[in-house]
C-alpha cells in the first residue's frame, strides 16, 4: 500500500477528482492549504502582481493499493498540470497497514 499525498492548484482540483474518480479511486481526503515554494519571481495578472508562492493550494491524501499507485499519479500530472510555475508536487510514501474500523478488516481489504 501507498499514500499518495499532492498539493496541486486549488483550481485544477476538480479536473484531478475527476481523473481520479475516472480510474476508481474514489475515497481520499483533502484540505485547502498555503506554503512558500521556491520560485522568487512575482507574476502580474491584470495589472496585479502577486507572488507565485501564495496561490491557493489543495493537498490531497489518497492511501491505494500498489496497482493503483502508477495510474493515479499519471491521472494527477495529467490533470494538474498547467505548464507554468507552482503546478505542485506529489509525495509517495509506503504505508505499512491500514484498517477499516467498522469490521476491522487491515491491508488492501481495509482500504478497499
Amino acid at each position: 500500500m501507498k499514500k499518495v499525498e499532492a498539493i496541486i492548484r486549488k483550481s485544477k482540483f476538480d479536473e484531478v477528482k475527476k481523473a481520479l474518480h475516472a480510474i476508481d479511486v474514489n475515497f481520499f481526503s483533502y484540505w485547502d492549504v498555503t506554503g512558500v515554494g521556491n520560485e522568487k519571481q512575482g507574476h502580474v495578472y491584470r495589472g496585479i502582481s502577486y507572488s507565485t508562492s501564495d496561490i491557493q493550494r489543495r493537498m490531497i491524501s489518497i492511501v491505494i493499493s500498489d496497482e493503483f499507485l502508477e495510474p493515479a499519479i499519471n491521472s494527477i500530472l495529467e490533470a494538474a498540470s498547467t505548464g507554468n510555475v507552482g503546478d505542485g508536487k506529489i509525495f509517495v510514501s509506503d504505508i505499512q497497514d491500514a484498517y477499516r474500523i467498522r469490521t476491522r478488516e487491515n491491508g488492501t481489504a481495509g482500504i478497499n
